[in-house]
C-alpha cells in the first residue's frame, strides 16, 4: 500500500483526483486484470486544437506505446451533445480555447471523475491578468512593477489616476515610461508599449502574428487608452529576446527563446516559413518558478512568459495548455511524461519501464540537423583560430552643430514660468525638458516676441533689438521640426537678481527680478548619420566575424552570440547605437523601439569626464592660446624621426594670419545668410495672423524623425533638415561674435572646432545654397583645427596619456573585464571537454583563475558531496527525461554492481519535496527534504522553496531506467545508489556554481557583470538542432563621443611611456603610430575594434592561447570638397579599418592586460550605471522577500557594472 500512497502523493502534487485501484476480496490487487487493460484517454478539446500538429505528434506517440485507447470527443459532442452521452474515460485532457464550453466540461468531470491533466476551474483564473498577477505575488514569484486601472464603463474617469507625458500614477504609485499596457482580459492580445519623450516618444502595438508582422510602431500616439480596464507594467529591457517556458507536470520544463516583437515587429522565420525559436537553458531559480507556476494554477501542461532583466527573472504572462512547436525531442519527452502520469493515476501496477528503443523511433522519425556557419579563419600564424570576443568603441554619426543661446530675462511671464517649475523657490534654477514645459516656454515667447513685419510698427516688450533677436531665436528653436523631442532641446532658467517685498500676509519675501535663460539645442543625428551608422552595422555583420558572413544572424538567433550595447546619455549617441544595431541584426522599422529594447545607457562610463582631466586640459588650452597668438607657431625640429613625439604636433605655421582670414570670411558668410533670413522672415510675415501661422516653420519639415534626405526642402532652396534661415543665421552670427572680440582684440581659439564643424556641415548638407566663401572657410578652419583638436587632449605623448587615462579610465577597465570574462568562460568549456568524463574536476587548481576562486571550487565540491550523502546512500534531486537518447554518449565513471543506469537530462527543473521511495527488495532510504517540508505534506502558499541547482545526470546507452527510478521521478526525486552518480552530481553542480563564483568579493567579474545575467540566454544542447551548441561569441559595443575616442587612442598608443611599464614594447606599431599622427581628425563613426581569438591547439596554460587583434578607422574623415559626386546624398563614406599592429606581430591577452591595467579603473570603484533602474517591489510578503534575498545571494541583483 505504500506504493499506492506514493502515487497518490504524486497525483496530489498536481491537485487532481485519482482513480481508485481495484482490489480483490482479500485486499490484493488484481494485477493481471489491470495490466491487460488499456487506459482510456479522452481528448475533450475543440478540433482546431485536437488536430493541431503538436497534439497529433504527441498522441501518435502515446498510441505507439499500445497502452492507451485515445477517444477524440469532437466539436459536435462537446458543443451539442449532453454530457451523459459523452465517452466515459479514465484520463482527460481538457483545456479552454475560444468558444469552448468550460462550464459544461466541468460538469462532465464531476460526473465521471476522470484523472485531469489540467484542472478545469483554475482555467477561469487565467482569463483575468489581475488575478494571475495576484496569484504570482502570493507565491512570491517576481512580476514587473505594475498598477491596474479598473473602469466599469468605457472612458470612465478613475479617481486618483493621473497621466503625464512620461508616466502614469494611480493612488500615489507611479510607473514611468517605457511601460506596457495590457487589457485585463487574458484573451485580449491588444498590448501597447508607450515610449518616453527622451527616446522620441510614440507607441508600439503588439498583436498576434499577421504574416511576418507581430507589432507596429505609431510615433504619433502618446496617450494611454481609456476605453476599458488595463494593467500597466514597467517595460523590462530583455536584450530583444522573449523566453517562453513550457511545463509538462511540475517536474519538467522546456524553455525556448525567440526574437521579441518589441524590437522591429518582424517575425523571424526559417526557410520553411516557421517562426525561429531555439531552446535555452533555465537557471535554478527559473526552474523553481516553473514548478510553482505549474502547481499553483493546477495546470500540468501550461506555458508562461519569462522576462530576464537586470539580472532577475520575472513572469509576465501565464497561459493554459501550451505546446512547443517543431521539436521532436519535446514531443518524445511529453509523450513519456504523460504516459507515466496516466499509468500512475489509472493503472498503478502496470509496468512503467520504457523500452530500450521508443516505439516510434524505429520509423526513422528523426529531427533534421542544421548546418553551422563556423567562425574559424586562417590566421597569419599558420594556424586556425576561433573568434571569441569582439569589442568596439564607436563615435556617434553625423550630427547637426551643437548650439547654445543665452539671454537675460526680466519679463514677469518668464520669471513666473521659472518659479512654476522650480517649486516656487526663488533661489533655485529650473530645468525644462518635457514637451509640456517647452510648450509653456514657447507660448510665453510668442506673446513677448516683437512682430517686426513690413508695413507694421513693432509692439515688442523687449528692451532692445538684440534682445528681441534672441527671443525670436529661442522661439524658432522651440518651433523647429514642428514637435518637441526632449533629448535634443533643453532649457535652464537661473535666477540672477532678487528684491524683497511684503506680501498680502505682511511677510517679507524674496522676488526674482532677473534670470538667465540658457537654451541648448542641436547635436541631432542627421539622416546621413543614421545611414552611416546602419551601414557600419551591416559592415560589422559581414566582415567583423571571420567565416561567419551573414551567418552572424544565425549565430545570434541561436543564442550563441552574447551581444550587449552601451551608450552615453546624449541623444545622438543613443540614436547612432540604435541605427548601428538595426544594420548589425538586419532589423526593420523605427529606431525608438530598437533603442529601448536593445541599448543600455551608461553615462558614467561613456559620457562623464573626470574633473582631473578638465584641469589637465587647461594646460593644453593655455599652450594653444600662446601658440596661436603669434604668427610663427611653435618651434619644431627639422624632420623628426618620430613626429608623433613632438610637443604641439600639427599646429600650422603663421596661425595668427589664418585666424584673421577666418574672421573676415565668417563675416562675409553671415551677411549672405542674413539676406536669406530676411526673405524667409518676409514669407512668414505674409501668412495669416492665426496662431498656426505664428508657429511658422519652413515647410514644417519635422526632420528630426527623418531617416532620408528631404529632397523637397533642397529643391525649394531651403536649408537641409529642420533648420530654417533664421536659425542658420543665428548659428553663424554667434560664431562671428564669439570668435573675435574687436574691443579687446582677442581671439577665442576654442571656437575654431565649432567653425570647422559648421563649415563642414553646410558644405555637406547645404551645397545647394551656393554660399560664397564657404569652401575657403572650411579649408582655413581645418588647417587651424588640425592643430587645436588633437592637442586639446595633451600637448605631448605623456600629457596625452595622463589626460586620456583620466577620461576613459572606466571604459578601459570595462574592456579588460570583458576579456577576462570571455577567457574564463572559454577555458571553463575547454577544461570540461578535455576531461575524459566530460566533467570539470573542481578540486584541481585551474591556472587561469585566481587562487581564491580555485579554493572556493574545491571547498564547494567537498560541501556538495557532504550535503548529498545521507546515511549509506546518496540522493539526487534531479529532473530527467523519460526518453532515452540514441545519440548520447555513455556516462562517465565506473558503474557499481547493481546500480541503476543514469538517465538523460531533459533540461528540466529541480524537484522540491521528495518523498521516501521503497525500491523493490530494498528498505526505504532517508530523503533530504529541500526547504524543510516533511514528506507527504503539502506546501503552504508563500512557503519558500529550495533554490538547489538542477543536477545534470549523465546519459546512458545501457538500457531503460528501472521502475523505481521512474516512480521516484514521478514523485519528484531520483533515488541514487552509487557513488558515480554523486560524483557526477557534484561535478555538474559545481559547473553550475562556476557561473556564480563571480559573486564572491574578490572576483572581478562579479563586481562587474554578474554571471547570472551574463548567462541569460544559453542554447540548450539537448534540444537544439545545432552541431556546435557550446560555441559562444561575446560582442560588446560602446557608443560614445569624441573625447572618449581621442582618449582611448592615446592610451593605446602611449601606454608604454608610463613609468610602471618601463622597457615594455608599444602596443601599436611605428607604422600605425605614423598613420595616427597623420590622421588629424577622428571623425563621425571613428571606431576602435579589439578582437580576441583562441587557438585551441595551444595548451591552456600557454600565454599564446589568446591573441588580441587591434584595428581602427577614422570614420567619415573625408573632405566634402573631395567626395564625388558632391552633395549627392549628404552621406560621407566610412573609411576602412586599418591594423594597429604589424603583420605577424603577436599580441597576447596577457600582454594587453599588463599594458592597460595601470590606466583602468579597479572594479571595486565602479559607480552604478545610469540605465534603467532595477524594479523595486513593495510586497510585504515574506516569501517574496525571501526570493529577493536569495537572488541577491546568487548575484542576480549585482549591477555595479552591467553585463
Amino acid at each position: 500500500m505504500e506504493f499506492i500512497d506514493m502515487i497518490k502523493r504524486s497525483a496530489m502534487k498536481l491537485g487532481r483526483g485519482l482513480k481508485h485501484v481495484k482490489t480483490s476480496k482479500d485486499g490484493h490487487h488484481s494485477e493481471d486484470e489491470e495490466n491487460n487493460k488499456k487506459i482510456t484517454v479522452g481528448i475533450c478539446v475543440l478540433e482546431k486544437k485536437a488536430l493541431s500538429p503538436p497534439m497529433t505528434q504527441i498522441l501518435d506517440r502515446l498510441k505507439a506505446f499500445g497502452e492507451f485507447d485515445i477517444s477524440m470527443f469532437g466539436d459536435d459532442t462537446i458543443l451539442n451533445q449532453p454530457i451523459e452521452k459523452w465517452p466515459v474515460v479514465e484520463c482527460l485532457i481538457a483545456f479552454y480555447s475560444k468558444g469552448y464550453p468550460l462550464d459544461k466540461v466541468i460538469k462532465y468531470a464531476k460526473l465521471r471523475k476522470p484523472f485531469l491533466v489540467n484542472e478545469l476551474e483554475s482555467q477561469y483564473l487565467l482569463h483575468d491578468r489581475r488575478k494571475v498577477y495576484a496569484k504570482l505575488e502570493e507565491y512570491g514569484i517576481a512580476v514587473p512593477n505594475y498598477v491596474v486601472v479598473n473602469r466599469d464603463q468605457p472612458n470612465e474617469d478613475v479617481e486618483s489616476f493621473v497621466e503625464d507625458e512620461d508616466w502614469i500614477e494611480l493612488k500615489g504609485k507611479r510607473v514611468h515610461k517605457p511601460f506596457v499596457e495590457k487589457p485585463v482580459d487574458g484573451d485580449d492580445h491588444s498590448v501597447m508599449i508607450y515610449y518616453p519623450s527622451t527616446a522620441g516618444g510614440g507607441m508600439k502595438e503588439l498583436f498576434r502574428k499577421v504574416g511576418n508582422r507581430a507589432s507596429e510602431f505609431h510615433p504619433e500616439i502618446r496617450r494611454v487608452r481609456r476605453d476599458g480596464s488595463y494593467l500597466y507594467e514597467e517595460f523590462m529591457p530583455t536584450g530583444g529576446t522573449d523566453v517562453k517556458v513550457y511545463t509538462v507536470g511540475p517536474d519538467y520544463a522546456h524553455a525556448e527563446a525567440r526574437k521579441s516583437p518589441v524590437v522591429d515587429g518582424v517575425v523571424q522565420r526559417s526557410s520553411d516559413g516557421k517562426e525561429v525559436r531555439f531552446p535555452v537553458l533555465l537557471s535554478p531559480e527559473e526552474k523553481s518558478i516553473a514548478h510553482d507556476v505549474c502547481t499553483m494554477f493546477g495546470q500540468a501542461v501550461c506555458g508562461f512568459d519569462l522576462l530576464r532583466s537586470n539580472g532577475r527573472s520575472y513572469v509576465c504572462d501565464v497561459n493554459g495548455w501550451s505546446f512547443v512547436k517543431n521539436s521532436y525531442k519535446y514531443y518524445d519527452d511529453t509523450a513519456c511524461v504523460l504516459r507515466c502520469m496516466f499509468i500512475a493515476a489509472a493503472a498503478p501496477f502496470q509496468d512503467i519501464s520504457l523500452p530500450p528503443t521508443l516505439p516510434w523511433k524505429s520509423k526513422g522519425n528523426a529531427s533534421p540537423t542544421i548546418e553551422r556557419h563556423g567562425s574559424y579563419g586562417p590566421s597569419t600564424f599558420g594556424r586556425t583560430e576561433e573568434l571569441r570576443c569582439v569589442i568596439a568603441v564607436i563615435r556617434h554619426g553625423d550630427r547637426t552643430p551643437k548650439q547654445k543661446v543665452k539671454l537675460k530675462i526680466h519679463s514677469e511671464r518668464l520669471l513666473n514660468l521659472m518659479l512654476k517649475y522650480n517649486g516656487d523657490r526663488p533661489r533655485e534654477e529650473a530645468k525644462l525638458k518635457s514637451a509640456v514645459q517647452l510648450q509653456d516656454l514657447l507660448d510665453a515667447c510668442r506673446q513677448l516676441i516683437p512682430r517686426m513685419r513690413t508695413g507694421r510698427e513693432s509692439d515688442s516688450e523687449a528692451e532692445d533689438i538684440e534682445h528681441a533677436e534672441k527671443l525670436r531665436h529661442v522661439k524658432a528653436v522651440l518651433e523647429e521640426g514642428g514637435h518637441f523631442s526632449g533629448i535634443y532641446r533643453k532649457v535652464q532658467l537661473k535666477p540672477l537678481k532678487w528684491a524683497t517685498e511684503v506680501n498680502d500676509k505682511g511677510e517679507t519675501v524674496e522676488r526674482v527680478t532677473e534670470a538667465l535663460l540658457i537654451l541648448k539645442y542641436g547635436g541631432v543625428l542627421t539622416h546621413a548619420g543614421r545611414q552611416q551608422a546602419e551601414s557600419l552595422g551591416k559592415d560589422f555583420r559581414n566582415n567583423m566575424y571571420p567565416g561567419e558572413g551573414t551567418g552572424l544572424l544565425r549565430l545570434h538567433s541561436t543564442y550563441r552570440h552574447d551581444l550587449k550595447i552601451y551608450t552615453s546619455d546624449e541623444g545622438r549617441v543613443q540614436m547612432s547605437a540604435a541605427a548601428f544595431t538595426k544594420g548589425l541584426l538586419d532589423l526593420e522599422g523605427q529606431l525608438t523601439p530598437i533603442l529601448v529594447s536593445l541599448v543600455s545607457r551608461d553615462a558614467a562610463m561613456l559620457d562623464i569626464v573626470d574633473p582631473g582631466a578638465d584641469k589637465a586640459m587647461e594646460t593644453s588650452k593655455k599652450f594653444l592660446f600662446e601658440a596661436y597668438s603669434n604668427n610663427r607657431g611653435p618651434e619644431k625640429p627639422e624632420e623628426p624621426a618620430s613626429p608623433w613625439m613632438v610637443d604641439g604636433g600639427g599646429i600650422p605655421e603663421n596661425p595668427l594670419r589664418l585666424l584673421q582670414r577666418l574672421v573676415q570670411l565668417t563675416k562675409l558668410l553671415t551677411a549672405q545668410i542674413k539676406e536669406l533670413c530676411k526673405e524667409e522672415d518676409y514669407a512668414a510675415g505674409s501668412t495669416s495672423g492665426s496662431e498656426d501661422a505664428a508657429c511658422y516653420v519652413s515647410l514644417e519639415a519635422r526632420a528630426l524623425g527623418k531617416a532620408d534626405l528631404d529632397q523637397d526642402r533642397v529643391e525649394a532652396g531651403l536649408p537641409c533638415g529642420s533648420e530654417n534661415f533664421l536659425l542658420m543665421f543665428a548659428r553663424w552670427k554667434k560664431l562671428e561674435r564669439d570668435m573675435y572680440n574687436e574691443r579687446k582684440n582677442k581671439y577665442d581659439i576654442s571656437k575654431i572646432p565649432d567653425i570647422y564643424d559648421c563649415a563642414k556641415y553646410d558644405l555637406l548638407h547645404n551645397p545647394h545654397l551656393n554660399l560664397v566663401g564657404l569652401d575657403e572657410i572650411f579649408s582655413v578652419a581645418k588647417a587651424l583645427a588640425d592643430g587645436v583638436i588633437p592637442n586639446e587632449y595633451g600637448i605631448n605623448p605623456v600629457h596625452k596619456l595622463r589626460i586620456g587615462s583620466k577620461i576613459c579610465r572606466r571604459l578601459v577597465g570595462k574592456i579588460l573585464i570583458d576579456f577576462w570574462n570571455t577567457r574564463e568562460e572559454t577555458l571553463s568549456v575547454a577544461k570540461l571537454t578535455s576531461e575524459p568524463s566530460g566533467h570539470w574536476k573542481p578540486a584541481n587548481k585551474a591556472p587561469w583563475r585566481p587562487v581564491s576562486s580555485t579554493a572556493k571550487l574545491s571547498s564547494l565540491a567537498t560541501s556538495e558531496a557532504s550535503t548529498a550523502r545521507l546515511g549509506n546512500a546518496d540522493t539526487s534531486a534531479s529532473m530527467v527525461s523519460l526518453a532515452p537518447s540514441e545519440s548520447s554518449s555513455a556516462a562517465a565513471g565506473a558503474s557499481l554492481p547493481g546500480a541503476p543506469s543514469p538517465l538523460e537530462v531533459a533540461g528540466g527543473i529541480p524537484l522540491a519535496a521528495p518523498s521516501p521511495v521503497k525500491a523493490p527488495g530494498k528498505a526505504p532510504l532517508p530523503v533530504e527534504v529541500p526547504g524543510g517540508i516533511p514528506p507527504g505534506q503539502a506546501e503552504a502558499p508563500g512557503t519558500p522553496r529550495s533554490s538547489t541547482p538542477s543536477i545534470m545526470v549523465g546519459e546512458s546507452a545501457s538500457g531503460p531506467p528501472t521502475e523505481a527510478e521512474l516512480v521516484a521521478m514521478n514523485l519528484g526525486r531520483l533515488e541514487v545508489g552509487d557513488n558515480r552518480r554523486v560524483s557526477e552530481r557534484v561535478s555538474d553542480r559545481v559547473s553550475d556554481r562556476v557561473e556564480k563564483l563571480d559573486d564572491e568579493p574578490d572576483s572581478p567579474s562579479a563586481k562587474s557583470e554578474g554571471r547570472a545575467e551574463e548567462a541569460s540566454y544559453r542554447l540548450n544542447p539537448k534540444y537544439a538542432n545545432v552541431k556546435t551548441p557550446q560555441r559562444h561569441v561575446r560582442t560588446r559595443l560602446y557608443f560614445t563621443s569624441e573625447s572618449h575616442i581621442h582618449s582611448l587612442i592615446n592610451v593605446l598608443r602611449y601606454c608604454h611611456l608610463d613609468e610602471k611599464l618601463a622597457g615594455q614594447e608599444p602596443l601599436i606599431s611605428d607604422e600605425a603610430l605614423h598613420r595616427l599622427y597623420e590622421t588629424k581628425e577622428l571623425d563621425y563613426l571613428t571606431h576602435i575594434v579589439l578582437r580576441l581569438y583562441e587557438n585551441t591547439e595551444v595548451p591552456i596554460n600557454d600565454t599564446k592561447r589568446f591573441r588580441v587583434d587591434l584595428q581602427y578607422s577614422s570614420g567619415a574623415a573625408l573632405s566634402p570638397l573631395e567626395v564625388t559626386p558632391r552633395g549627392r546624398d549628404h552621406v560621407l563614406p566610412i573609411l576602412p579599418r586599418e591594423p594597429l599592429q604589424n603583420v605577424g606581430t603577436y599580441l597576447s591577452l596577457e600582454q594587453l592586460e599588463v599594458m592597460l591595467k595601470p590606466f583602468a579603473m579597479p572594479v571595486e570603484e565602479f559607480p552604478p550605471p545610469a540605465g534603467y533602474p532595477a524594479v523595486q517591489h513593495d510586497s510585504g510578503d515574506s516569501h517574496h522577500r525571501h526570493r529577493n534575498q536569495r537572488s541577491s545571494n546568487t548575484g542576480y541583483t549585482l549591477q555595479k557594472i552591467a553585463v
